[in-house]
């Protein structure tokens, strides 16, 4: 399984998906003109990934915005490592929000009450 590596663009996010390491990272905004067609490959990528021996798998989302055709497809991906979770394996998912932004810390809460995979909020403190 290679490591998948795609560069933020004004409208979509840094992608960092690593085996090896069991850690995946979303992080900047993401606001695709097509949000199914760009996350399809990180949704397969992860149905692939869990069929490998499990492990920790660390999870970092870091998006200063996102689009509602985003939010479906974050939910996809949760939902595919929550299957993960449920089969044992130990899934840390970290969801990160600037302190002064209240709707990204509340799409955090959302995605929690949502699922039963834990997501710890984490506040970024602005200098």
């Amino acid at each position: 399984m290679e490591t998948i590596t795609i560069e933020e663009s004004s409208k979509t996010p840094y992608i960092f998906m690593d085996p090896e390491k069991g850690q995946i990272e979303i992080k900047g905004r993401s606001i695709p003109e097509n949000s199914i067609e760009f996350y399809k490959p990180l949704i397969e990528w992860i149905s692939e990934y869990s069929e490998q021996e499990m492990k920790t798998t660390q999870v970092k989302i870091q998006l200063e915005y996102f689009n509602t055709s985003s939010s479906k497809c974050i939910l996809d991906i949760f939902k595919r490592l929550e299957i993960m979770y449920r089969k044992g394996w130990t899934i840390e998912i970290f969801w990160y929000y600037d302190e002064d932004d209240e709707d990204m810390y509340e799409s955090g809460e959302d995605y929690q009450s949502i699922l039963t995979c834990p997501i710890s909020l984490v506040e970024i403190k602005t200098i």
